[in-house]
């Protein structure tokens, strides 16, 4: 399985624990969805209005020495949005009525955003290069060379004879 396929796997078995969720997805804290189970929901507009929200949450938990982001509730007329971390690249957003119980909302949406943050920062891990040793320079080799920078000279200052001012009014008396 890929780690988006495993990540829409999780997302469907939140919702079978949580059956007051009318959807939830998972995205990039750049605002890309990784996966989504959000019927009714354009996923697309939720992702980048969730990595806005993601950025004023992170300050305001660090202006106000809360420390690192965690979670992010909001209450509507018609029921919650949570946002959870998931690990260093992704959060969880579900989408509950209000009628749902807030804290098993929790529960549930940590244990997801913990298993979707190990699934997408595993796959962004395998995603990476690994960092190749540079060669080091060999005496045989001509160094790399860069221009020189100019050369700035000093000169020394004359003293500067009066100027008069540009725009400076004389009157006269008569």
């Amino acid at each position: 399985m890929t780690a988006e396929a495993d990540v829409l796997d999780e997302l469907r078995r939140l919702r079978s624990r949580i059956p007051q969720l009318t959807g939830s997805l998972a995205a990039s804290v750049d605002g890309l969805v990784l996966a989504q189970d959000a019927p009714g929901v354009e996923p697309e507009g939720v992702a980048a209005l969730t990595a806005a929200a993601l950025g004023v949450a992170v300050r305001l938990a660090q202006a106000t020495g809360q420390g690192d982001f965690r979670e992010v509730l909001v209450r509507g007329v018609h029921g919650y949005v949570a946002t959870y971390a998931a690990g260093r690249n992704a959060v969880l957003t579900v989408l509950a009525q209000d009628r749902v119980n807030v804290g098993r909302l929790h529960l549930e949406g940590r244990r997801a955003s913990a298993r979707i943050g190990e699934l997408v920062d595993e796959a962004a891990a395998r995603a990476e290069p690994p960092p190749q040793p540079s060669a080091p320079w060999t005496p045989t080799e001509t160094p790399p060379t860069r221009p020189a920078p100019p050369t700035r000279t000093r000169t020394a200052r004359t003293p500067a004879s009066p100027r008069p001012a540009a725009n400076a009014r004389t009157t006269t008396e008569s």
